[in-house]
Formats: C-alpha cells, structure tokens, sequence
C-alpha cells in the first residue's frame, strides 16, 4: 500500500513540473547601454589617470586590439580591463602624459557586445578634453581599395595638421594628430576635431603604430590640403605602392650556373654585370614576378666565386656569392595544360631551364584521324615557355610529340621524348557574353570578366565604345572589371605616395553575369 501511495504522489509532482517548465522568453535583441562613466563623458580639464565606462548588462570585449582606435594616438595605450571575462564595466589605466587643451576620442569600433546574445555596440565612443572645452568638428568621406573588390575593415583615417607646406615625410616618422575610423565597409569619419587646414592620409596600418611602412601597408591620400569646419565629403582609395628598387637579401647559388636573386620593386632597366669582366662568359635572366625574384643563369666561368654589380638608375649594390655546386640544372620540360583544354587557351609547353634553340621537324601535332595540324612556335620573355599555337576545332581530339632534340636549353642540353594528348570541348559546352558599357568616363579601357575570387577568366582591350566579346568562355558567374588605362601600357598601375600618383581607376559593375553553357548573354551596363 505505501509502495502504491509513493508512485502516485511522485507521478503528480512530475506532473506539475512538466506543465511548470519555463520556455526561455523572447531573444534579447537590445544592444548594452552605457550608464554612467567616471569621470563622465564629455568631461573637460581631464588629469586623471584611470577611465570607468559602465553598461546596464553584461558585456565582453571582442577584438579590442584591432577594434579600438584612440586620437590622437598615445605613445603607450592604455590597460584595458576585464578582457576575456564578462563584466558590467570597462577600465583603461592610463599610461601616458594626455596633451593640453586637447579633445580625446576613444573609438572602441565593434569590440562592445552583450555577453549573452553577442549584440553588437557599433561605434562606441567615450569622449573627454583636456581644455576648456570638447573639440566638435568632423570630417568625413568614403574609402575603397583601388583594386580589389573587398578590402580591410581595419583602415584608419588620419589627419596631420598643417601651417605652410605639408612635408610628406611625416607619415613615415610621426603619429598623426587625429585618428579616425570606418563607420561600415566604405564610410569613415574622424570625429572631435579642432578648425584649421589638414593633410588627408587612409592606412592600412599593419604594425599598428599610425606611421606607414610601404613594405606593408596600403596607403590612400586626398591630393590637396582640406579645411575644417567643412560640409565636403572626401573620396580616398587605398593602394599598395611599387617599392624602390633594391636587392633585400646575399643572392644564393641554385645549381651550377644558377643563382638566385631575391628584389623589391620594379626590375625593368635592371642590369647585372660580373666584375671583373669575363670576355668568355655567357649569362641569361629570367624573372618571377609573383615571388619577386630573378633567375641568372651563366655558363663558362670557372672560378669559385663570382661577384656582381647591380644597377638601376641611381642603384647600385657590389655582390659575392660562393660557388659549390658541380652539377646543372637537368632540363626537364612539361605540359602546361590544365584539365579540359579551353578552345581560347594556346597549346604551351614549360621547361624549367630557358629554351634557347627549337627544332619544329621533331615537333609533331596530329589530329584524332592522324592528320599532320599545322602550327607556329613562339617563346615567352623568360624562353621557359614554348607557345604552339594551331587552328583549333570544337571536339576535337589532339596528339602532340616532342621527340628528343626538339629543344635545346641555355647549357646545351636536349629533351627526352614527350607526349600530350589533349581535346577541345563541343560548343555546347561553352558560353559567349557580349557586353554594351555605357557612360564611361574615357578611353581606353581594360575590360575582364572575373570570378567572385578575383579570377580573370577574359580580357579586353577597347580604345573606343563598342560591343565587347567574350566568346567560348566556361560557363560560371561572374563580375565585370572596368579598369581606365590612362597611360595607354595595357596594364593596371598602382599610384605613389611621394610622387602624388593616384592609382589607375577601377569599377566593378554590381550586376553578376549569369553565363550558361550553351548560352548566349547579352547585357547593357551602365555607370
């Protein structure tokens, strides 16, 4: 009977605690609020040496490194606390001497949110002055990357003081006066200003120190001095400069007659002479742009050292390197076709040492009915690269061979054998877009087809309006790039801070292009 009694009464209690149970309440959506702060904001003649923000919730602090921004810039930052554990209140210990009679703006970005639902306190200021009074103008404008179409969200703004001449060598020595930051990903200000003329400088500030470093950092700069008060909003575009020209680090030896020789910025005029002149010596360059290297290969030198002169303009740097190898580079040459062979692509073969002689009678192309196809060799600037270029047909199915002798590289040395099978793809299996650009500002333009990753699938040079073609393009989405060639060399150029070059303009059209295979794709765009 009791055993009875007790399963009764705990089935009634468990009862009542399901129906009893809570379902948790709506989301909290609200963003922390600050309360009060000692001493409270927009307090003027500030001497202390500690801050206390406090919020009407828990908070935590997210990316507080990258997210707060001070102006001006103090020599030591300040301590920030708790960092990692919820707290209602926020404390910087304040390391440095403040200036005088001078507005204080600690920007604290997108690094505030509540420690429950992660709701975000965008643009969190807390404001003080030194002086008499708090410093309340602003400056605004836009910013984009001069090529990308994305670009860092952490680029700062800042504004240098000027009476007279700006001296551009600032930047690189000194903090600014004022510091700003992005509202979003393109709208900035710099807020808490005093009135007077100013230089304009965006940095991408990778070290974060507010000096810029060209090996780096991205800058961007308004090309005249700006006034405040002002109602003008500003257009910046943010570009990685072209470093002057200098071997950074002792070239290495690769193999015999091989060596390494690492470079910043542009190599062209370069020259590199052996000292002392060897009249029997023979020397090739070649270059990797990408890796910001080049390749200079010497033969019938018999010494255990060589040394070099490097000059370019007013460059000029003495190097010694230490022989040792006893062996050469073996040539070894490859397809350099990808999978599934595009009907726009040229046939290329790459040799890891440069080609010097080519023999087109041990050079075979043959059709799928064993045709003999007829073709022309050309080379690339580094000879590492043999172009054979044929009269191609949709569905196609092709045989190449490289029968030993075919090419002879810079030490002498002939190929093995070769063979490449390859096909071209049926016309179904391609797409063809043809665009109409209306309301460009000037001509010529460079005009690309490109994935969302920034990939050019197509290119094309227009010196007037017309329609431009992209035909047998693979099927895929993508955005079009208007690039203005101002200088007419067929190529996108960066700008440069000390000569006040802007960078070429770019604009990326909104529209995603939708080519299908099989498709055709006709589309007006306009600015």
């Amino acid at each position: 009977m009791r055993y009875i009694l007790f399963i009764l009464i705990f089935t009634i209690f468990s009862g009542c605690a399901r129906r009893s149970r809570p379902d948790g309440g709506p989301k909290d959506d609200d963003k922390p609020i600050m309360v009060k702060a000692k001493p409270d904001f927009g307090s003027t003649h500030f001497n202390a040496d500690e801050i206390k923000i406090y919020f009407d919730e828990y908070i935590k602090l997210k990316d507080l490194n990258k997210q707060l921004i001070i102006s001006p810039p103090l020599k030591y930052p300040p301590i920030v606390t708790p960092q990692g554990t919820p707290s209602k209140f926020i404390t910087l210990k304040i390391l440095d001497t403040l200036r005088e009679n001078t507005t204080y703006t600690f920007n604290f970005g997108y690094s505030v949110i509540d420690n429950t639902e992660g709701n975000i306190l965008e643009n969190f200021k807390y404001v003080i002055s030194t002086g008499d009074y708090i410093d309340s103008l602003k400056v605004t404008g836009t910013i984009k990357d001069a090529f990308n179409r994305e670009q860092n969200e952490n680029v700062i703004l800042m504004l240098y003081p000027v009476e007279g001449e700006f001296n551009d060598s600032i930047v690189f020595k000194e903090k600014p006066t004022y510091v700003g930051a992005l509202l979003d990903s393109i709208n900035f200000e710099i807020s808490n200003i005093k009135d007077g003329k100013y230089a304009l400088i965006a940095l991408d500030d990778k070290s974060k120190n507010y000096k810029y470093n060209p090996k780096e950092d991205k800058i961007g700069f308004y090309p005249n001095l700006i006034s405040a008060p002002t109602d003008t909003t500003y257009n910046l575009v943010l570009f990685k400069e072209i470093l002057p020209f200098k071997i950074p680090r002792k070239p290495k030896e690769i193999k015999k007659g091989h060596i390494l020789f690492p470079y910043e910025g542009k190599p062209d005029s370069l020259r590199i002479s052996v000292y002392p002149e060897d009249q029997e010596l023979s020397s090739f360059i070649t270059f990797e742009p990408k890796k910001d290297s080049l390749h200079y290969w010497f033969k019938n030198y018999k010494k255990d050292s060589i040394s070099f002169i490097v000059s370019k303009n007013s460059y000029v740097d003495t190097l010694k390197v230490r022989l040792k190898s006893e062996e050469i580079d073996t040539l070894k040459i490859a397809s350099g076709i990808a999978k599934g062979f595009n009907l726009r692509d040229t046939l290329n073969i790459i040799s890891n040492t440069p080609v010097f002689k080519i023999d087109t009678s041990k050079i075979v192309l043959l059709n799928k009915d064993s045709l003999r196809q007829k073709f022309i060799v050309y080379q690339d600037r580094n000879k590492q690269k043999l172009y054979i270029d044929f009269k191609k047909e949709y569905d196609y199915k092709y045989h190449l061979d490289l029968f030993p002798g075919a090419v002879t590289d810079f030490f002498g040395l002939k190929n093995d054998t070769l063979k490449i099978n390859f096909s071209t793809k049926r016309p179904s299996n391609y797409s063809s877009v043809f665009l109409t650009l209306k309301n460009l500002k000037r001509y010529p333009v460079i005009v690309q087809l490109i994935t969302k990753d920034g990939k050019i699938e197509a290119s094309q040079y227009a010196e007037s309006a017309k329609e431009v073609k992209f035909e047998n393009i693979n099927p895929s989405n993508y955005l079009v790039r208007v690039i203005y060639d101002d200088n007419k060399n067929k190529r996108w150029d960066t700008g440069s801070f000390l000569k006040r070059i802007q960078p070429e303009e770019v604009y990326y059209f909104k529209l995603l292009i939708e080519a299908r295979a099989n498709w055709e794709v006709v589309e007006t765009l306009e600015l």
